[in-house]
């Protein structure tokens, strides 16, 4: 039976060697993801790790998919499993769900939706990078479908710091609650 009374999932969104790769200090970072799931652990709320990954060959990748495209070359030089590979400071417990997504939102070509209405999830908290992929765009996607949304801007990194200053302070908070771990660590009534 599973005891998560309160509706609620930490989505761990791209933190993957992959994606860490294309930040200079990811120290802070890593520390404070994983004080928050640590913290959902505590809470006992289902940690569900979403990763970007392609099958060999990459079929998935559109040429009308600039972003994707553009990467394309260098994802065929990488081995899939070395490129989702999730942080060993932060990495997935046995329990923990992992999901495959094949587009920037954590919805996009992944099953994420059907597994958070399995588990009756109504509110997401959202760590990730970056701030203004990933996170961006699941937001957006979460909002239209009537989720409602934390986001943990210290849990959080973009390789533009104004373009994440910008994103947590101006346009996220008016879709979700932007707090910071410590914040969620303090106020358990966010979560409820």
């Amino acid at each position: 039976m599973e005891t998560n009374k309160q509706n609620t999932a930490l989505l761990v969104m791209d933190m993957q060697a992959g994606t860490l790769a294309n930040l200079s200090d990811t120290k802070a970072l890593i520390s404070n993801v994983a004080k928050g799931i640590n913290s959902a652990r505590n809470k006992q709320l289902p940690v569900i790790y979403v990763t970007v990954g392609f099958r060999a060959g990459m079929p998935e990748i559109s040429t009308n998919n600039k972003s994707f495209t553009a990467s394309k070359q260098r994802f065929n030089k990488m081995s899939m499993d070395g490129f989702i590979k999730i942080h060993a400071d932060i990495a997935p417990l046995k329990d923990d769900i992992h999901v495959v997504k094949r587009r920037i939102s954590a919805f996009t070509g992944s099953d994420l939706e059907v597994v958070l209405r399995a588990k009756r999830i109504e509110h997401i908290i959202l760590m990730g990078i970056s701030t203004s992929g990933v996170v961006l765009s699941t937001l957006r996607e979460a909002a239209d479908k009537d989720y409602r949304i934390t986001v943990l801007s210290d849990c959080c990194a973009d390789a533009d710091d104004e373009v994440h200053r910008v994103l947590t302070t101006k346009i996220f908070p008016r879709q979700a609650d932007v707090i910071t771990v410590e914040e969620w660590n303090k106020a358990n009534a966010i979560v409820m």
